[in-house]
């Protein structure tokens, strides 16, 4: 299933800037970045969940929020891109 993830995470102190990047690392080995903090995550239920308590216990919950938006296994007819930026089949392997 495809799971879109945003994260706001507050960077005003350096505990801050740090939980930011042990984010979006955790989202970097799910999926893709798509926007700043905004990754597409192509899991089943068990990595949907690991991910998702790994990247509730990073964050501080009253400081930052994550977004957890459940797109599922049809999510080529729901995702639309427009613009500069090249999309890319995050289910298909990436060749570099």
């Amino acid at each position: 299933m495809l799971v879109l993830i945003t994260y706001d995470v507050n960077t005003q102190t350096k505990e801050g800037r740090k939980r930011l990047r042990r984010v979006a690392k955790l989202c970097v080995n799910y999926g893709v970045r798509v926007q700043n903090s905004v990754f597409e995550c192509v899991v089943d239920n068990a990595q949907c969940r690991e991910l998702k308590h790994k990247l509730t216990n990073e964050i501080d919950r009253e400081k930052d929020s994550l977004r957890f938006y459940y797109l599922g296994d049809k999510y080529k007819t729901k995702v639309e891109h427009i613009g500069a930026k090249e999309a890319i089949e995050v289910d298909q392997p990436l060749i570099f």
